[in-house]
């Protein structure tokens, strides 16, 4: 039976996204763990976070886990969900600028510091609420074995008040529009990130799930 980590350091959705792999792949065993050598021997990683930025990181380092997050994303297939990709990114303004992890270029940013003009509810006219939460499209920039059997412009659902601002193309795998344009999905090698929640976006939610389960890590 192959084996599949959810990392917890206390921010994350973890149970939900426990009993959505049991789910889609019940040949896998899956364990909740914060132990870094737990983490360090499992076939498949998932790194899923909720909450501020700040707190996240200091549960890394607390827990010896920042290392173990770095191996697994250098060596294993690797996912990491809503905070889970945030942290991914060089920086975040978040708690007055945090930094992350630096494995995808470019920044996570605040909804709330974009340009006025473009958080307007188009079909409104009225302010867009923050944070963005709800079902929104994503669209595919990229083909990758995790979008597989998932239609172009499917809907997830998403719950966050900062967004990702990647700077380089190639590490983007899906985009969606909240006011402005952000990366609602990344990914590079063995490592792929969304921002929003498949634990909680029904049957395409579950489909990235399961595809992320027997994926080797290899791309396109």
């Amino acid at each position: 039976m192959s084996s599949l980590v959810i990392v917890d350091v206390g921010t994350g959705n973890l149970h939900s996204v426990h009993k959505a792999i049991e789910h889609v792949a019940p040949d896998v065993g899956v364990t909740i763990t914060s132990d870094p050598d737990i983490v360090a021997g499992a076939e498949r990683v998932i790194f899923p976070g909720q909450g501020a930025i700040g707190s996240c990181v200091a549960a890394l380092e607390s827990r010896g886990l920042r290392q173990a997050i770095m191996d697994a994303a250098c060596s294993k297939p690797f996912l990491g969900i809503c905070l889970g990709l945030q942290l991914l990114y060089a920086s975040s303004e978040e708690d007055g600028g945090t930094p992350g992890l630096d494995l995808f270029s470019g920044c996570v940013r605040a909804f709330a510091g974009a340009d006025a003009q473009r958080m307007l509810d188009p079909a409104t006219g009225h302010p867009l609420k923050i944070p963005h939460m709800g079902w929104n499209q994503v669209q595919q920039t990229r083909p990758h074995p995790l979008w597989r059997g998932i239609g172009q412009d499917e809907r997830f659902y998403f719950v966050h008040s900062y967004y990702a601002e990647g700077s380089a193309e190639d590490e983007v795998t899906g985009r969606s529009e909240y006011g402005i344009h952000f990366v609602s999905a990344a990914g590079r090698s063995n490592v792929f990130a969304v921002q929003f929640h498949p634990e909680k976006s029904q049957h395409a939610g579950l489909a990235l799930l399961g595809n992320f389960a027997q994926w080797d890590g290899s791309t396109p």
